[in-house]
């Protein structure tokens, strides 16, 4: 389901009129444009399933394994729900994001959704120690304004991932939840670095002068990039992500049992 002519133009009308605005930490940011995700998911080839006229979006990965599910009228505080089916070599998963995590950040997710996985799986832990995060025993880090929270918590061989955004406490570390993420222990390790990478990543994200953000003390200074500028390049990520997962499906398509003849190659006569 490639991305059409007609989303794009509403993507740039939405965005043509919004002043950009440099806004950090990305953890506070507010979600932002939900397209960021779903047109990425789109360009790799994902199709929706879900009534065109229903506010609630399901998109499906070609090999119909993974199931994305944005609903915005859920009645729970997730709002973004990532299913794995189990195949015969790999075990199911299931991650879940609350209403006003950064569409940014869970983009760095999806993409890593639609890449060939890396030979050898990284340590989640590695990009939040890497960008400044206070990252203790291998089992919990915090964002530098102490807003942000990661913690592996035990589950039996395997831990699973719980990420927290919260208000600061009144004599407590953390006070009421602003967004959370969830990973379950079978999730594979790529993509929980993936999120972690964008989560702790100190570049701002951008958001238009009256945007929703996700705390008062979200900063705000005005961008250099215009509006133009900020359709461009989400039109240049998108053809990014249609390349890249040309790429891994060529490398993960069957090869082919014997090389190709080389062109002038001659056949042995046929026997009588």
């Amino acid at each position: 389901m490639p991305v059409s002519e007609r989303q794009l133009t509403a993507f740039a009308n939405t965005h043509a009129w919004r002043i950009p605005f440099d806004t950090s930490p990305r953890h506070l940011a507010g979600p932002g444009d939900a397209r960021h995700v779903t047109h990425g998911l789109a360009a790799a080839g994902w199709t929706r399933t879900s009534d065109p006229l229903s506010p609630e979006i399901i998109l499906r990965s070609p090999d119909h394994r993974l199931t994305l599910t944005f609903d915005p009228q859920s009645t729970t505080s997730a709002w973004w729900r990532l299913l794995a089916a189990p195949t015969h070599t790999e075990p199911g998963w299931y991650a879940e994001f609350g209403e006003l995590v950064p569409a940014e950040i869970l983009g760095r997710l999806t993409d890593a959704l639609t890449a060939t996985p890396p030979a050898r799986q990284p340590d989640p832990f590695q990009a939040l120690e890497t960008a400044g995060w206070q990252v203790d025993n291998a089992a919990t880090a915090h964002s530098a304004d102490a807003m942000c929270h990661v913690e592996r918590r035990p589950d039996q061989a395997r831990g699973f991932w719980h990420i927290e955004t919260c208000r600061p406490g009144h004599g407590t570390l953390m006070g009421p939840r602003i967004w959370h993420a969830w990973f379950d222990p079978r999730t594979p390790a790529h993509l929980v670095s993936a999120f972690m990478t964008g989560l702790a990543d100190p570049a701002p994200l951008t958001r238009g002068m009256f945007d929703r953000t996700a705390h008062y003390s979200v900063v705000q200074k005005p961008s250099p990039l215009t509006p133009e500028q900020v359709v461009k390049a989400h039109t240049i990520r998108l053809d990014a992500i249609r390349a890249q997962a040309r790429t891994a499906r060529r490398q993960h398509s069957p090869q082919p049992n014997t090389p190709p003849e080389a062109p002038g190659t001659a056949r042995p006569a046929a026997r009588r």
